[in-house]
């Protein structure tokens, strides 16, 4: 039993062969043209299951991957800012359709993704709720005025996607943004709630009786 028991891989151990599975899964040519058919799936299924496979590698580098960031990544504000500049960037109309045509560009693409959930990964915790509000702050309503944009065009942003695809995909971002803030909103209530209890079970310890 101790045997089997050691040759079970560890948490960050399998963390890693979870984001390496998600990224060959991805790369595949078959995977890449269901994918990227759609715009709506382009931009909602693969960029963050993406993001999910580099947040895995990241997880699997332990507290020694942690540690090394931290020097550059004080309060996650430099993996943050990293991470809205490369979804800043993706979300382009243009870089959609130049992914679809020049592999050199679709390589990146993938790279810089998988980088983004790395660094989000890295950088969420430390934080904290000031920096992960400013973060959401700058991210969230990018991703509204992008899909507001996309929804109310009465021409294709997007050579490479029909209309219709476009319009979908708008509302789903703007839906997104919204869903998004709202989940944010309610961990910082959580939150500070648990923090108001421990403080009021500190001030008032419970009276042992004999």
């Amino acid at each position: 039993m101790s045997d089997q028991a050691l040759t079970l891989p560890t948490r960050s151990q399998a963390q890693s062969a979870i984001g390496c599975v998600i990224a060959a899964m991805l790369v595949l040519p078959a995977a890449r043209a269901a994918l990227e058919q759609s715009m709506l799936r382009h931009m909602l299924l693969q960029a963050p299951l993406l993001l999910l496979a580099g947040a895995c590698l990241a997880g699997g580098g332990g507290p020694r991957l942690r540690a090394a960031v931290a020097r550059w990544n004080a309060y996650g504000i430099t993996g943050l800012l990293a991470t809205v500049a490369i979804l800043s960037l993706l979300m382009v109309p243009r870089a959609l359709d130049l992914a679809l045509v020049v592999p050199a560009i679709e390589t990146s693409k993938f790279a810089l993704l998988l980088l983004a959930g790395a660094a989000l990964r890295l950088s969420w915790a430390p934080a904290g709720l000031v920096v992960q509000g400013f973060f959401l702050g700058n991210l969230l309503p990018m991703m509204a005025v992008a899909g507001q944009l996309y929804a109310d065009s009465p021409v294709r942003i997007c050579n490479a996607y029909l209309l219709d695809d476009q319009t979908r995909l708008g509302e789903w971002l703007i839906a997104l943004a919204g869903v998004a803030a709202l989940a944010w909103l309610a961990q910082v209530a959580r939150t500070m709630v648990l923090r108001e209890e421990r403080v009021l079970a500190a001030e008032n310890p419970p009276i042992l009786q004999n």
